[in-house]
């Protein structure tokens, strides 16, 4: 046994060493903090420095030219204003409340005659445009996150590589990004049922919605004939309805 373990004397002087190597510590950093205090602490507060110094030059020209008073006042005025305004309504409005009269007029309103966007002629051949398939590839990068990111599907989303309705009448995937769609879905024989189903992306242009589309029917082994903003706007009164369900859509 060591006999230094009990000696108090040994002890005690241990003691004092640690708390006076503990106050020699924090009087070198009591040190350091009182020659660089009045320095930026990060990054942040020297790259805010030239704002603030901005900032107060702008408030200076302000009281110059206008007075404090005066902007009250102007603020008092506007306030006014926008108590007494009414809003007005709106016939078309770009989104439509689920629930609402616009959206129960849209449900009830009878289905598109989408004979003339599927008659158009099928040329398995014909070139796709490299611009409109790289526009197509990039909006994609959202529907990976459900489809995978090769089109083969995921938990929860059925795959679009040899898919039969991706191929087929272009109806359906322009009613399917325009409302979204809910219930089960048969792909390649394997039923699939998202929880919630899938969104409706109404908000992109005919443009965006046209690119992806045609992205998708000539990606992952398939191909098919583009779509073009003019088959997405002739469907653009689908916008607001319900999700649309696979019963609704022309089987492939």
């Amino acid at each position: 046994m060591d006999p230094s373990r009990d000696n108090p004397i040994l002890r005690f002087a241990t003691f004092w060493w640690g708390l006076g190597t503990f106050l020699i510590f924090a009087m070198i950093l009591a040190a350091i903090w009182i020659f660089v205090k009045s320095n930026p602490a990060t990054l942040e507060d020297a790259a805010a420095q030239p704002r603030y110094a901005t900032k107060a030059k702008v408030d200076e020209a302000q009281k110059a030219n206008i007075s404090q008073e005066a902007i009250d006042a102007a603020m008092l005025a506007v306030g006014k204003k926008l108590l007494e305004s009414k809003p007005a309504a709106v016939e078309l409005p770009a989104q439509v409340v689920p629930g609402s009269e616009t959206a129960k007029k849209l449900a009830a309103a009878p289905a598109v005659d989408t004979s003339a966007i599927d008659a158009a002629p099928a040329v398995p051949d014909a070139p796709i445009d490299p611009a409109v398939m790289e526009a197509g590839k990039v909006s994609y990068m959202l529907c990976g996150a459900c489809h995978g990111q090769n089109g083969e599907g995921g938990a929860i989303a059925p795959p679009l590589a040899a898919s039969e309705w991706v191929t087929g009448p272009v109806s359906n995937l322009i009613k399917i990004q325009l409302r979204g769609l809910i219930g089960p879905i048969s792909v390649a024989g394997k039923e699939y049922d998202m929880p919630g189903g899938m969104a409706a992306l109404s908000y992109q242009t005919d443009e965006q919605i046209a690119s992806v589309l045609t992205y998708i029917r000539n990606s992952f082994g398939n191909k098919a004939s583009a779509v073009t903003p003019a088959q997405v706007a002739a469907l653009r009164s689908e916008v607001g309805k319900p999700q649309v369900t696979a019963a609704e859509l022309i089987k492939p």
